[in-house]
C-alpha cells in the first residue's frame, strides 16, 4: 500500500517512474510508491510531462491539479494533487 499524506491543499504521495517502457501503465506498488511505466525518455522534462498527463487520465482529474514537488531528475518522485483527500486517493488507487 502506498502512503498518501493529506495536506491542507490536497494529497502527496510517492511515484516510481519507469521511463522508456513499451506502454504507459500502472505497474503496481514498489515499497511505498506507485510504480508507473511511461513511454517517454527522461530528456528535457518529457518523462515528467508524460507522467503528469498519464496520472491525470488515470485519476480523471485536470493536469493543472497535479504537480511534481520533488524528484524532477529522478525516477523517484513526490507528487502533489490539489483538491483531493487521502481517502479519495486510496479509493481511486484501489480500483486501478
Amino acid at each position: 500500500m502506498i502512503y498518501v499524506k493529506e495536506t491542507k491543499d490536497g494529497v502527496v504521495f510517492n511515484v516510481r517512474v519507469l521511463p522508456r517502457s513499451s506502454r504507459c501503465e500502472i505497474a503496481g506498488i514498489q515499497d511505498d510508491a506507485l510504480k508507473v511505466k511511461i513511454t517517454a525518455a527522461p530528456v528535457d522534462g518529457k518523462a515528467n510531462n508524460e507522467c503528469i498527463k498519464f496520472l491525470s487520465d488515470k485519476l480523471g482529474i485536470k493536469k493543472s491539479r497535479i504537480s511534481i514537488i520533488s524528484g524532477h531528475k529522478s525516477k523517484n518522485k513526490k507528487i502533489a494533487i490539489s483538491g483531493m483527500t487521502a481517502k479519495d486517493m486510496e479509493t481511486i488507487i484501489s480500483g486501478i
